[in-house]
């Protein structure tokens, strides 16, 4: 069963996309976590959902999430060592009836538990889920250029959507919501993931300054991408420093991309004359 079970498609996408953010730079040691929504059809197509190997505490109550499976990095993991040990490095739990537990069903072999920032992502699940049904994937990681462009520009949503929307054509229509900005907090706690969820609930990415960011999708592949392209942009951002401008993305030309590719956007993140 254990074979089985690590070699089934979301577990091995979710410990190649572990791989490929470790290979980036974005999850030195054991930052990082990832949560992953299943459903309990995938699940039972290939395990006994019965069988429930622990309980443990959530350490607060994901009432809105009863009964649904998530598949999660452990606490303390390195994202380089879920490839070769998925079954010590992620671990497949339901949220019990309660709310206030997690049903282990396969995983944590070691007899570890879920990333310390559990209910962060738990709470981004609940707010996405309601904008957006299909959501499935809550992604924390460091990119290194983003949390640089942190210590360096002004923490504001608005101006710091607008800096990363001027970097590359393509941000606006990857990400036309914006990115929403948190200010340091300590990391761990449900305060931060009241936070993040509250902020969730306008954009998938949540900047949190001097740390990482939090991305949220309908796929791994979506949210890694979107994750991908922020990053590309503050990197972008950092090469430029203080060098003089002499061109730019104008908010005018934002606006013919978004008409262009048919996406909603924040338009009162753009400095536009005619209001449009």
């Amino acid at each position: 069963m254990t074979e089985l079970f690590t070699n089934i498609p979301f577990v091995k996408e979710l410990a190649a996309t572990a791989d490929n953010m470790y290979r980036l730079g974005w999850d030195e040691r054991n930052g990082g976590n990832i949560s992953y929504l299943i459903s309990e059809e995938e699940v039972a197509e290939y395990m006994d959902i019965t069988n429930v190997r622990r309980v443990i505490p959530l350490g607060f109550n994901a009432k809105e999430l009863i009964g649904k499976y998530f598949l999660v990095t452990g606490t303390g993991k390195y994202f380089k060592n879920v490839n070769g040990d998925p079954e010590t490095n992620l671990g497949l739990f339901r949220i019990a009836q309660d709310g206030k537990n997690a049903e282990l069903l396969w995983g944590y072999a070691d007899g570890g538990k879920f990333t310390s920032e559990l209910p962060a992502h738990l709470m981004s699940h609940i707010e996405r889920i309601k904008v957006d049904p299909e959501n499935r994937v809550v992604m924390h990681c460091h990119p290194t250029n983003l949390v640089a462009m942190t210590y360096v520009h002004e923490l504001e949503t608005k101006g710091f959507t607008h800096t990363l929307w001027q970097m590359s054509t393509e941000c606006i229509v990857v990400f036309p919501e914006g990115v929403e900005v948190l200010p340091w907090m300590l990391c761990g706690t449900n305060e931060i993931g009241v936070a993040t969820a509250e902020k969730m609930k306008s954009a998938r990415v949540v900047v949190w300054a001097m740390h990482g960011i939090y991305g949220a999708g309908k796929t791994l592949d979506e949210t890694f991408g979107l994750i991908e392209t922020v990053e590309k942009a503050a990197q972008i951002y950092m090469l430029i420093g203080d060098r003089k401008r002499i061109n730019t993305i104008k908010d005018e030309d934002m606006v013919k991309l978004v008409e262009l590719f048919g996406v909603k956007y924040r338009k009162d993140f753009l400095d536009l004359k005619n209001g449009r």
